[in-house]
Parts: C-alpha cells; sequence; structure tokens
C-alpha cells in the first residue's frame, strides 16, 4: 500500500509559476513510476507528466517546455515545477503510483496507476 500527499497548489496570475510536491510513504520498491495528472470541472482526468526510478520522463504536449517533473528519492517525494501557467493549466492536479513498476516509457494512462493522492488545487487567473 501506498500513501500519497500532495501540496503545493494556489492561486497565481497567468505567466506565474508554481512547484507541487507529492509526498510517497509506504511500500515503494526499487523499480517504480508515478506521475502528475489534472483534472478541469467538466473535463475528462489526463495525465502532464510522469517519470520512472530510471528517471526517465514522459510530457503531455500542453506542457512540453512549461513543466518539469523530478524526484527526491530520499526524500521519497515527487515534484512539478509548473512555469509560465496559464488559464488552462486550472484543475486538481493528483498525484499517481504504480509501486512495482518502471515502464520504458512512464504512462500518462490513468489506468496504468493504482495508487492515488487527494489532489490539490491550482487555480490560474488572466
Amino acid at each position: 500500500q501506498v500513501q500519497l500527499v500532495e501540496s503545493g497548489g494556489g492561486s497565481v496570475q497567468a505567466g506565474g509559476s508554481l512547484r507541487l510536491s507529492c509526498a510517497a510513504s509506504g511500500n515503494i520498491y526499487r523499480t517504480y513510476s508515478m506521475a502528475w495528472f489534472r483534472q478541469a470541472p467538466g473535463k475528462e482526468r489526463e495525465g502532464v507528466a510522469a517519470t520512472n526510478s530510471d528517471g526517465r520522463t514522459n510530457y503531455a504536449d500542453s506542457v512540453k517546455g512549461r513543466f518539469t517533473i523530478s524526484q527526491d528519492n530520499t526524500k521519497k517525494t515527487l515534484y512539478l515545477q509548473m512555469n509560465s501557467l496559464k488559464p488552462e493549466d486550472t484543475a486538481q492536479y493528483y498525484c499517481a503510483a504504480d509501486p512495482r513498476t518502471a515502464y520504458l516509457l512512464p504512462p500518462l494512462d490513468r489506468g496504468a496507476y493504482n495508487s492515488w493522492g487527494q489532489g490539490t488545487q491550482v487555480t490560474v487567473s488572466s
């Protein structure tokens, strides 16, 4: 069982930056995948960025060049640095994990992950 707790959300003006954190605890194996998803009101939950225990990364086209996913293994913490934020980035952001599998290309499909946090809200105003 893995527990994930997100933090760092908030309100920011367009063009601003935020850094989200996801603290993981529980049984995380040497090979794993983790990702950030987001869900705006009335929309499907979508993958934003993913990484794995090998350090590989994968990004949605909508955030490439603006968002960076990273991890601190000693702290068991996943990060999402979000720069040049746009109003369309407004959503509830969720951390997700598959604590046993390091996919060659970290997936952005929600079905690949079996552990989820409660989410943190990001609001970007124009």
